[in-house]
């Protein structure tokens, strides 16, 4: 068997398309389709069978591309074992997270990773909850977060719980609120707020508030940058949710804790099984962990 034939087949698997192989591999989508007509004449079989106007994976495709990921993680516990003989991790550990976490994350992990060998190239990554588990497929490590809870691992990913964060109410300084130590349901509920995008984890308090109360909150804004959300607060007296260990970045907001509800979210790392056995990989891991654990005293 050809690896490079099983992993085309898991790439599909994964991406789709064969556009997006073609995309994700910088080659072309007629390139793509040769390289599958040569894994099908390899393997005596058809792996491949038409779908509209794209192609899938035949039952025999889908038994190979699940092959392709036991011999990933082989041949990466392999080169883990190779990096532990020669002593030392290194090589470059690409890293996608979302900017809010990133901020107090990244700058100690690199801190940490000072004196070894890793490059950590990261990609600042904000998209909806559900959306971080499939960026494993381009990226050695995600760092993504959930308001419920993190989830389990899967039978292709890893997952690494880093840290909970609190989710707390911003407000200008000078915002009536702001002279309590902590706020309500029903202090909150009949103010305009600056929201976030339906699908987002901060989006979980404005909806447990509602159940709360009973009623609807006003949304007037929704936005996926923490500093515009907090601009917008300290500008009016609009209210915002916004994560304890970034904001607010400047004297004109303040945050006060949401009593009555466990308003936070679960900061973790996905990873894929056979990038998960790299050394430089676990390095970088162990860092974002250990760099986490520094922020949970915060958390109570």
């Amino acid at each position: 068997m050809d690896v490079r034939h099983l992993e085309l087949l898991r790439e599909l698997d994964d991406r789709g398309s064969v556009t997006a192989v073609a995309t994700a591999t910088h080659r072309t989508p007629s390139a793509v389709s040769q390289q599958l007509r040569s894994a099908e004449r390899a393997f005596g079989a058809p792996l491949v069978e038409p779908r509209g106007r794209g192609l899938r994976l035949t039952d025999a495709g889908r038994v190979l591309a699940a092959s392709a990921r036991d011999v990933a993680v082989a041949l990466a516990q392999a080169e883990a074992r190779w990096d532990e003989f020669r002593g030392r991790a290194s090589g470059v550990v690409s890293l996608a997270a979302l900017p809010s976490a990133a901020t107090f994350l990244l700058p100690g992990v690199l801190r940490e990773l000072a004196d070894d060998p890793i490059e950590v190239v990261c990609t600042d990554l904000d998209v909806a909850e559900a959306a971080y588990a499939a960026e494993v497929v381009d990226h050695d490590i995600v760092v993504a977060h959930s308001a419920i809870r993190t989830p389990a691992h899967t039978e292709d990913t890893v997952v690494r719980h880093l840290v909970r964060e609190p989710l707390d109410i911003a407000m200008a300084a000078g915002h009536p609120l702001a002279v309590l130590d902590r706020v309500t349901p029903d202090d909150l509920v009949d103010l305009p707020w600056v929201g976030v995008p339906l699908g987002y984890p901060f989006d979980s308090v404005r909806l447990a508030v509602e159940e709360a109360t009973g009623r609807g909150v006003d949304v007037r804004q929704r936005v996926r940058d923490n500093r515009l959300a907090e601009a917008l607060v300290g500008a009016g007296d609009h209210v915002a949710v916004l994560p304890r260990f970034t904001a607010p970045a400047g004297d004109d907001v303040v945050l006060r804790p949401l009593a009555g509800l466990a308003s936070g979210r679960h900061v973790f790392a996905i990873l894929r099984k056979d990038r998960a056995e790299r050394r430089a990989v676990r390095r970088v891991l162990d860092a974002l962990t250990s760099v986490a654990a520094e922020f949970a005293p915060a958390a109570g």
